[in-house]
């Protein structure tokens, strides 16, 4: 194994992911993943799918990811390191998929429409 990329995406996120044979670090456009992503939740997140697989500090995981905000991109890569896991060995689809961590979330920012102020909310109406 050289080199197993996938990509994940989520909301307005893009994920680039490349699996490495390594000692498990994780970089995220050049920073490691703890200076990327410093609240400990969003980085469980990340690291979801490795413990999952038992595939913690077995691959160095290089990720270029853009667009969203953090949550958006965090799912963003946890999506493509769970197809790279897929990629990498087919057992490990299974418990991935019972966690729904190989499902792409296709909700989206609902546009705003003209003559209201949000998407869907109106301004008050009165009568007289």
């Amino acid at each position: 194994m050289e080199m197993i990329n996938s990509i994940g995406r989520r909301k307005a996120s893009t994920a680039r992911v490349y699996f490495f044979k390594g000692e498990g670090k994780i970089t995220i456009n050049g920073k490691d993943y703890k200076d990327y992503f410093p609240m400990p939740s969003i980085q469980a997140t990340l690291l979801d799918p490795l413990v999952i697989a038992q595939s913690v500090g077995l691959y160095n995981i290089k990720v270029t990811v853009d667009g969203g905000g953090f949550k958006g991109q965090a799912e963003a890569i946890r999506l493509g390191i769970s197809r790279s896991l897929v990629k990498i060995n087919e057992d490990n689809k299974k418990p991935l998929k019972e966690k729904k961590y190989l499902t792409r979330d296709a909700r989206e920012v609902e546009r705003k429409k003209f003559g209201k102020p949000k998407a869907r909310k109106s301004f008050q109406f009165s009568k007289r």
